[in-house]
């Protein structure tokens, strides 16, 4: 009998990981500051997650995926992780959890 695990569960812990990773200039982390759009895990238990980033010249464009990729890729049950950057829709601050907006002193 293989072990299953449940992706729920997993996903919870792909989020965890990602609310460790904090954008550079704005003291909120990644999660929080809405530039995760979507988690995808397959049966497989291979990750893709769509994101975005504050501009698209944003000065760790570079760097940014691929610490969220190595971070999710640390997670045991993970097999492989992959990251996909998009500017649509584009961010905007609307996007942020209210947590977010509380920490910038915008409500």
């Amino acid at each position: 009998m293989s072990e299953t695990i449940d992706t729920e569960v997993l996903g919870e812990k792909i989020v965890k990981v990602i609310k460790t990773i904090y954008d550079p200039e704005i003291p909120v982390d990644i999660y929080e500051l809405g530039l995760i759009y979507d988690v995808f895990v397959n049966e497989d238990y291979d990750v893709k997650i769509l994101m975005t980033l504050t501009t698209p010249n944003c000065p760790v464009a570079e760097t940014l995926p691929l610490e969220v990729e190595e971070k999710v890729k640390s997670i045991n049950e993970v097999r492989d992780a992959e990251v996909e950057i998009t500017f649509d829709p584009p961010w905007s601050q609307e996007l942020m959890s209210e947590e977010a907006k509380l920490e910038l002193g915008m409500l």
